[in-house]
């Protein structure tokens, strides 16, 4: 017999560096035992933002999908800058064509497609929406 599910929900959380809180409150989920399997599934992604969407059952168990980073982030990290542009005029970074297809490799299981060209199509418009140039 199948579990009945409580509540699903989706949260970005520090990889390897989860909490209790009031995040996780929200949940319904025995808190310890989630930040403890949720923080070793994520230990090589210290000091990035993880996604996961948590299903909690009604006998206090739960089930976690790991997303993999956000694409804004990795930009972020792969041109070494703070923060993107407020316009899309005002170049802030620059990444190469290797770079983005590194991101897009990685991105692949999220995105809506199978084909890595395809994919660095998708991760340069994001760069050039936060004002990051991609050279080759």
């Amino acid at each position: 017999m199948a579990k009945k599910v409580a509540k699903v929900v989706k949260m970005e959380l520090p990889g390897g560096e989860a909490k209790p809180g009031p995040k996780l409150a929200s949940a319904g989920v025995v808190m310890p035992k989630f930040c403890t399997e949720f923080n070793a599934k994520t230990a090589d992604r210290k000091g990035q933002i993880v996604p996961v969407i948590i299903t909690a059952y009604e006998d206090k168990t739960f089930s976690m999908e790991i997303k993999t980073s956000p694409v804004t982030g990795l930009l972020l990290k792969a041109a070494g800058i703070e923060k993107g542009s407020a316009n899309q005029k005002t170049i802030v970074g620059k990444v190469t064509k290797a770079q983005i297809r590194e991101i897009a490799e990685y991105k692949l299981p999220d995105l809506n497609t199978d084909d890595v060209e395809q994919a660095m199509k998708i991760i340069e418009g994001s760069a050039r929406n936060m004002g990051i140039k991609v050279v080759d």
